[in-house]
Protein backbone atom coordinates (compact mmCIF):
# COMPACT_ATOMS: atom_id res chain seq x y z
CA UNK A 1 0.00 0.00 0.00
CA UNK A 2 0.75 3.93 -0.78
CA UNK A 3 -0.52 6.99 0.38
CA UNK A 4 -1.89 9.12 -2.22
CA UNK A 5 -1.65 12.88 -2.19
CA UNK A 6 -5.59 12.88 -1.10
CA UNK A 7 -4.29 10.92 2.36
CA UNK A 8 -5.70 7.50 1.40
CA UNK A 9 -4.43 4.07 1.07
CA UNK A 10 -3.75 3.14 -2.60
CA UNK A 11 -2.51 -0.69 -3.63
CA UNK A 12 1.25 -0.07 -4.59
CA UNK A 13 1.45 -1.32 -8.44
CA UNK A 14 4.87 -3.34 -6.99
CA UNK A 15 4.81 -5.78 -4.02
CA UNK A 16 8.22 -7.11 -2.86
CA UNK A 17 7.85 -11.22 -2.82
CA UNK A 18 9.15 -12.91 0.31
CA UNK A 19 12.46 -13.98 0.61
CA UNK A 20 11.64 -17.82 0.19
CA UNK A 21 9.60 -16.43 -2.94
CA UNK A 22 12.75 -14.92 -4.57
CA UNK A 23 14.92 -17.94 -3.30
CA UNK A 24 12.70 -20.22 -5.37
CA UNK A 25 12.22 -18.23 -8.08
CA UNK A 26 16.38 -17.80 -8.33
CA UNK A 27 16.51 -21.17 -8.31
CA UNK A 28 14.01 -22.53 -11.34
CA UNK A 29 16.19 -19.54 -13.15
CA UNK A 30 19.36 -21.47 -12.64
CA UNK A 31 17.65 -24.65 -13.26
CA UNK A 32 16.43 -23.15 -16.76
CA UNK A 33 19.47 -21.55 -17.58
CA UNK A 34 21.26 -24.40 -17.03
CA UNK A 35 19.20 -26.13 -19.52
CA UNK A 36 19.10 -23.89 -21.97
CA UNK A 37 23.08 -24.05 -21.71
CA UNK A 38 23.03 -27.86 -22.39
CA UNK A 39 21.27 -27.22 -25.45
CA UNK A 40 23.39 -24.61 -26.83
CA UNK A 41 26.55 -25.83 -28.40
CA UNK A 42 29.04 -23.56 -27.05
CA UNK A 43 33.34 -22.58 -27.10
CA UNK A 44 35.45 -22.59 -24.20
CA UNK A 45 35.05 -19.03 -23.83
CA UNK A 46 31.28 -19.72 -23.23
CA UNK A 47 32.53 -22.32 -20.83
CA UNK A 48 34.05 -19.82 -18.78
CA UNK A 49 31.20 -17.20 -19.23
CA UNK A 50 28.65 -20.05 -18.13
CA UNK A 51 30.87 -21.43 -15.34
CA UNK A 52 31.20 -17.71 -13.95
CA UNK A 53 27.44 -17.40 -13.93
CA UNK A 54 27.05 -20.75 -11.93
CA UNK A 55 29.42 -19.06 -9.11
CA UNK A 56 32.67 -20.66 -9.71
CA UNK A 57 35.30 -17.99 -8.99
CA UNK A 58 37.98 -17.83 -11.50
CA UNK A 59 40.13 -19.76 -10.10
CA UNK A 60 37.75 -22.78 -9.74
CA UNK A 61 37.13 -22.00 -13.91
CA UNK A 62 41.19 -22.07 -14.81
CA UNK A 63 41.34 -25.04 -12.26
CA UNK A 64 38.54 -26.90 -14.05
CA UNK A 65 39.89 -25.94 -17.42
CA UNK A 66 43.28 -28.29 -16.49
CA UNK A 67 42.05 -31.21 -14.68
CA UNK A 68 41.24 -33.03 -18.20
CA UNK A 69 42.94 -31.66 -21.78
CA UNK A 70 41.18 -32.36 -24.15
CA UNK A 71 37.66 -32.35 -22.69
CA UNK A 72 35.31 -31.41 -25.34
CA UNK A 73 34.04 -27.73 -23.92
CA UNK A 74 30.67 -29.22 -24.62
CA UNK A 75 30.95 -32.05 -22.57
CA UNK A 76 32.48 -30.43 -19.43
CA UNK A 77 29.35 -27.62 -19.41
CA UNK A 78 26.92 -30.95 -19.38
CA UNK A 79 28.20 -32.60 -16.93
CA UNK A 80 29.13 -29.86 -14.59
CA UNK A 81 25.02 -28.62 -15.02
CA UNK A 82 24.40 -32.16 -14.35
CA UNK A 83 26.17 -32.15 -10.74
CA UNK A 84 24.49 -28.50 -10.11
CA UNK A 85 21.11 -29.76 -10.55
CA UNK A 86 21.33 -32.17 -8.69
CA UNK A 87 21.63 -29.35 -6.00
CA UNK A 88 25.42 -29.08 -5.43
CA UNK A 89 26.88 -25.55 -5.14
CA UNK A 90 30.40 -25.00 -6.96
CA UNK A 91 32.89 -26.10 -3.82
CA UNK A 92 31.50 -29.27 -3.85
CA UNK A 93 31.57 -29.93 -7.37
CA UNK A 94 34.69 -28.41 -7.78
CA UNK A 95 36.20 -30.70 -5.13
CA UNK A 96 34.37 -33.99 -6.37
CA UNK A 97 36.03 -33.21 -10.03
CA UNK A 98 38.97 -33.02 -8.81
CA UNK A 99 39.14 -36.07 -7.19
CA UNK A 100 37.65 -37.97 -9.64
CA UNK A 101 38.13 -35.98 -12.98
CA UNK A 102 37.20 -39.30 -15.02
CA UNK A 103 33.90 -37.71 -14.39
CA UNK A 104 34.60 -35.50 -17.30
CA UNK A 105 34.99 -38.26 -19.22
CA UNK A 106 31.32 -39.64 -18.53
CA UNK A 107 28.64 -39.82 -21.62
CA UNK A 108 26.10 -37.14 -20.86
CA UNK A 109 23.27 -39.74 -20.95
CA UNK A 110 24.79 -42.19 -18.21
CA UNK A 111 25.26 -39.09 -16.27
CA UNK A 112 21.98 -37.95 -16.35
CA UNK A 113 20.81 -41.64 -15.74
CA UNK A 114 23.10 -41.81 -12.44
CA UNK A 115 21.38 -38.62 -11.42
CA UNK A 116 17.97 -39.91 -11.82
CA UNK A 117 18.77 -42.85 -9.95
CA UNK A 118 20.48 -40.80 -6.58
CA UNK A 119 17.27 -39.21 -6.99
CA UNK A 120 15.42 -41.87 -6.22
CA UNK A 121 17.51 -43.13 -3.81
CA UNK A 122 16.59 -40.19 -1.94
CA UNK A 123 20.26 -38.32 -2.56
CA UNK A 124 19.42 -35.39 -4.23
CA UNK A 125 20.07 -31.75 -2.82
CA UNK A 126 21.99 -31.33 -0.09
CA UNK A 127 22.49 -35.07 0.98
CA UNK A 128 24.95 -35.35 -2.33
CA UNK A 129 27.28 -33.02 -1.17
CA UNK A 130 28.62 -35.83 1.07
CA UNK A 131 28.43 -39.21 -0.36
CA UNK A 132 30.09 -37.34 -3.39
CA UNK A 133 32.95 -35.44 -1.08
CA UNK A 134 33.23 -38.92 0.11
CA UNK A 135 32.67 -41.46 -2.82
CA UNK A 136 33.21 -39.33 -5.64
CA UNK A 137 32.87 -42.57 -8.06
CA UNK A 138 29.91 -42.49 -7.02
CA UNK A 139 28.93 -41.51 -10.44
CA UNK A 140 31.40 -44.17 -12.16
CA UNK A 141 30.56 -47.38 -10.19
CA UNK A 142 28.49 -49.86 -11.87
CA UNK A 143 25.14 -49.13 -11.12
CA UNK A 144 24.58 -53.13 -10.19
CA UNK A 145 27.09 -52.93 -7.27
CA UNK A 146 25.21 -50.09 -5.72
CA UNK A 147 21.93 -52.14 -6.03
CA UNK A 148 23.54 -55.10 -4.23
CA UNK A 149 24.32 -52.52 -1.22
CA UNK A 150 20.96 -51.20 -1.43
CA UNK A 151 19.14 -54.47 -1.70
CA UNK A 152 21.55 -55.85 1.47
CA UNK A 153 20.25 -52.55 3.77
CA UNK A 154 16.69 -53.01 2.67
CA UNK A 155 16.33 -57.56 2.33
CA UNK A 156 19.23 -58.52 4.54
CA UNK A 157 19.58 -55.45 7.23
CA UNK A 158 15.76 -54.92 7.27
CA UNK A 159 16.15 -51.13 7.06
CA UNK A 160 13.54 -48.91 6.13
CA UNK A 161 13.47 -46.55 2.71
CA UNK A 162 14.11 -43.76 4.76
CA UNK A 163 16.91 -45.24 6.76
CA UNK A 164 18.54 -46.35 3.35
CA UNK A 165 18.98 -43.27 2.40
CA UNK A 166 20.09 -41.72 5.61
CA UNK A 167 23.22 -44.64 5.80
CA UNK A 168 23.92 -43.54 2.12
CA UNK A 169 24.09 -40.10 2.90
CA UNK A 170 26.17 -40.36 6.10
CA UNK A 171 28.22 -43.63 5.64
CA UNK A 172 28.87 -43.46 1.68
CA UNK A 173 31.84 -45.47 2.27
CA UNK A 174 29.26 -48.81 2.77
CA UNK A 175 28.79 -48.58 -1.00
CA UNK A 176 32.65 -49.93 -1.59
CA UNK A 177 32.31 -52.38 1.09
CA UNK A 178 31.26 -56.38 0.09
CA UNK A 179 28.15 -57.30 0.34
CA UNK A 180 28.44 -60.54 2.50
CA UNK A 181 30.95 -57.86 4.81
CA UNK A 182 28.29 -54.98 5.15
CA UNK A 183 25.69 -58.03 6.39
CA UNK A 184 28.24 -59.66 8.79
CA UNK A 185 28.76 -56.01 9.95
CA UNK A 186 25.58 -55.26 10.87
CA UNK A 187 24.70 -58.88 12.26
CA UNK A 188 27.48 -57.99 14.62
CA UNK A 189 25.86 -54.57 15.55
CA UNK A 190 22.58 -56.13 16.10
CA UNK A 191 23.11 -59.46 17.92
CA UNK A 192 26.25 -59.16 19.74
CA UNK A 193 25.97 -55.46 20.63
CA UNK A 194 22.03 -55.12 20.79
CA UNK A 195 22.13 -51.50 18.97
CA UNK A 196 18.71 -51.21 17.16
CA UNK A 197 18.19 -50.24 13.79
CA UNK A 198 17.87 -46.08 15.09
CA UNK A 199 20.74 -46.26 16.86
CA UNK A 200 23.10 -47.72 13.90
CA UNK A 201 22.05 -45.41 11.75
CA UNK A 202 22.17 -42.45 14.31
CA UNK A 203 25.83 -43.21 15.31
CA UNK A 204 27.50 -43.91 11.85
CA UNK A 205 28.08 -47.57 12.76
CA UNK A 206 28.33 -48.88 9.93
CA UNK A 207 31.12 -46.13 8.66
CA UNK A 208 33.76 -47.86 11.49
CA UNK A 209 35.78 -51.05 10.41
CA UNK A 210 34.74 -54.06 12.00
CA UNK A 211 38.22 -54.97 12.80
CA UNK A 212 38.15 -51.25 15.27
CA UNK A 213 35.03 -52.40 16.42
CA UNK A 214 35.31 -55.88 17.49
CA UNK A 215 38.13 -55.03 19.56
CA UNK A 216 36.75 -52.20 21.50
CA UNK A 217 33.88 -54.21 22.17
CA UNK A 218 35.24 -57.40 23.04
CA UNK A 219 37.72 -55.56 24.94
CA UNK A 220 35.27 -53.58 27.40
CA UNK A 221 33.46 -57.07 27.43
CA UNK A 222 36.21 -59.11 29.17
CA UNK A 223 36.68 -56.09 31.50
CA UNK A 224 32.75 -56.08 32.56
CA UNK A 225 32.37 -52.77 30.83
CA UNK A 226 30.12 -53.83 28.27
CA UNK A 227 27.00 -56.78 28.09
CA UNK A 228 25.15 -57.66 25.42
CA UNK A 229 21.32 -56.58 26.42
CA UNK A 230 18.77 -59.30 27.00
CA UNK A 231 15.66 -60.24 24.95
CA UNK A 232 13.81 -56.76 27.39
CA UNK A 233 17.10 -54.59 26.12
CA UNK A 234 18.25 -54.69 29.65
CA UNK A 235 21.59 -54.94 30.90
CA UNK A 236 23.56 -55.80 34.96
CA UNK A 237 25.64 -52.93 34.17
CA UNK A 238 25.19 -49.74 31.88
CA UNK A 239 26.80 -49.97 28.70
CA UNK A 240 28.98 -46.57 27.68
CA UNK A 241 27.53 -44.66 24.45
CA UNK A 242 28.47 -46.04 21.39
CA UNK A 243 30.38 -42.80 20.39
CA UNK A 244 32.59 -43.27 23.76
CA UNK A 245 33.66 -46.82 22.23
CA UNK A 246 33.88 -45.86 18.17
CA UNK A 247 34.07 -42.11 17.61
CA UNK A 248 36.92 -41.10 19.89
CA UNK A 249 40.79 -42.00 19.75
CA UNK A 250 42.28 -44.85 20.92
CA UNK A 251 43.89 -42.67 23.66
CA UNK A 252 40.79 -41.22 25.04
CA UNK A 253 38.65 -44.57 24.76
CA UNK A 254 41.51 -46.09 27.01
CA UNK A 255 41.52 -43.42 29.29
CA UNK A 256 37.55 -42.25 29.74
CA UNK A 257 35.69 -45.80 28.03
CA UNK A 258 37.83 -48.35 28.83
CA UNK A 259 39.80 -47.06 31.84
CA UNK A 260 43.00 -49.00 31.21
CA UNK A 261 46.28 -48.90 29.20
CA UNK A 262 47.52 -48.56 26.17
CA UNK A 263 50.31 -51.93 27.34
CA UNK A 264 47.13 -53.79 27.97
CA UNK A 265 45.75 -53.17 25.47
CA UNK A 266 48.00 -53.93 22.90
CA UNK A 267 48.59 -57.35 24.56
CA UNK A 268 44.88 -58.03 24.03
CA UNK A 269 44.37 -57.14 20.38
CA UNK A 270 47.47 -59.55 19.36
CA UNK A 271 45.35 -61.99 22.10
CA UNK A 272 42.29 -61.35 20.01
CA UNK A 273 43.78 -61.85 16.86
CA UNK A 274 45.27 -65.09 17.37
CA UNK A 275 42.12 -66.31 18.59
CA UNK A 276 40.10 -65.44 15.59
CA UNK A 277 43.07 -67.16 13.42
CA UNK A 278 42.25 -70.35 15.56
CA UNK A 279 38.67 -70.22 15.19
CA UNK A 280 38.97 -69.40 10.93
CA UNK A 281 41.35 -72.64 11.12
CA UNK A 282 38.21 -74.73 13.19
CA UNK A 283 35.28 -73.56 10.83
CA UNK A 284 37.93 -74.55 7.66
CA UNK A 285 38.50 -77.91 9.11
CA UNK A 286 34.87 -79.03 10.13
CA UNK A 287 34.02 -77.46 6.55
CA UNK A 288 36.35 -79.78 4.93
CA UNK A 289 34.95 -82.98 7.11
CA UNK A 290 31.52 -82.33 5.96
CA UNK A 291 32.54 -82.19 2.33
CA UNK A 292 34.96 -85.19 2.85
CA UNK A 293 31.06 -87.14 4.52
CA UNK A 294 29.35 -86.01 1.64
CA UNK A 295 31.44 -87.37 -0.72
CA UNK A 296 31.77 -90.55 1.20
CA UNK A 297 28.10 -90.79 1.12
CA UNK A 298 27.79 -90.40 -2.68
CA UNK A 299 30.19 -92.71 -2.94
CA UNK A 300 27.66 -95.52 -0.86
Amino acid sequence: MTVSSGGGLEESSFVDPPKCARKAEHRTGLTQCLLEKQRTPVSQENVVSSLLDMGFSDVHVNELLSIQPGTHPQQMLDIISELVLLGLNPEPVYVALKKSPQLLKLPVMQMKKRSSYLRKLGLGEGKLKRALYCCPDLFTMRQRDIDVIVRVLKEKCLFTVKQVTEILHRCPHVLREDPGELEYKFQYAYFRMGIKHVDIVKTDFLQYSMTKTKQRHVFLERLGRYQTPDKKGQTQVPNPLLKDILRVSEAEFLARTAVSSAEEFEVFKKLLAREEEESEGCMADEEEEEEEGREEEQEL
